[in-house]
This record gives C-alpha cells, sequence and structure tokens, in this order.
C-alpha cells in the first residue's frame, strides 16, 4: 500500500490540517481586535514614567505621563475613505493637529500649530513623477518636482 494511503498517516495529517484551520481562524479574528499597552519605567531615584496605548482599527490613543506628573497625549483616527486626523496635547495644556487626505494619486495634509499658524503639504503621482508643494505659516511655498525617465 502506498505511504499516502496509510490510514495513520492520512488521521495525522487531517488532525494537522484541522488544527491549522483553527490556529489561523483564531489568529484573524484578534487581528482587528483593540490591542492596549502600559508601559511604566523607575528611575534611580523611584520616580516613575508611564506611558499607556491604545490601538483599535488603525486608530490609536497614547498618553504619556512624566515623573513630574505632567502629562501629554496624542490621538489619531483613520477612515475608511483615506482621511486621517491626529490632535497631539503638550504638557502644558497647548494643542497641535494635522488633517490629511490620500487617494487617487494625491496626498495632503494640513498642520495647525498651538498658536493657529498653518501649513500644508499637497502632493500630486502620476507615472510621469511626482510634485509635492508646500507652504508654510507666513504663505511662503517650496516646490519639488520628480520625473521618472524610461
Amino acid at each position: 500500500m502506498p505511504s499516502f494511503l496509510n490510514p495513520r498517516r492520512a488521521s495525522a495529517l487531517a488532525l494537522i490540517a484541522l488544527g491549522t484551520a483553527v490556529l489561523g481562524a483564531s489568529l484573524a479574528a484578534t487581528s482587528a481586535e483593540a490591542r492596549q499597552r502600559t508601559t511604566t519605567v523607575t528611575g534611580a531615584s523611584g520616580k516613575a514614567a508611564t506611558r499607556n496605548v491604545m490601538r483599535e482599527r488603525g486608530n490609536v490613543q497614547s498618553s504619556t505621563t512624566g515623573p513630574n506628573g505632567r502629562s501629554s497625549s496624542r490621538n489619531v483616527t483613520r477612515n475608511a475613505d483615506g482621511t486621517t486626523a491626529a490632535t497631539v496635547t503638550g504638557p502644558n495644556g497647548q494643542t497641535a493637529t494635522r488633517n490629511a487626505s490620500h487617494g487617487g494619486g494625491q496626498a495632503n495634509s494640513t498642520v495647525t500649530g498651538p498658536n493657529g499658524q498653518t501649513a500644508t503639504r499637497s502632493v500630486s503621482r502620476s507615472a510621469e513623477g511626482s510634485t509635492a508643494t508646500l507652504t508654510g505659516p507666513n504663505g511662503q511655498t517650496a516646490t519639488r518636482t520628480t520625473t521618472v525617465t524610461p
């Protein structure tokens, strides 16, 4: 009888296949679940700093508290339509934001600092190359063009 028709070997192969399928299904189920991590670091003087991070479906919420008790945070929201919104809050309570979008060969982002000034970046990509334009808070612009040669 050929070895691949051996009933014991066929049973063992079936169990391996079943185990692989169950493991694969369990890994797929956990990949979309939220993940949270907390890290605390204690220095030689006994003072501690703590960082908390929560990730779920591309979104991130994190906070850091230093040994002096002051904290900062960062929140990022990513959407299926290619837009992203991020907010950072520093230990003094001031915030900065970034809004971005991409798709169809275009990528655009706007950053607003704690003082309300904004800067933008726009990129257009094609098979022939790309063009990126940066505009600073004072309206000054810089453009970079890259050309692809076959």
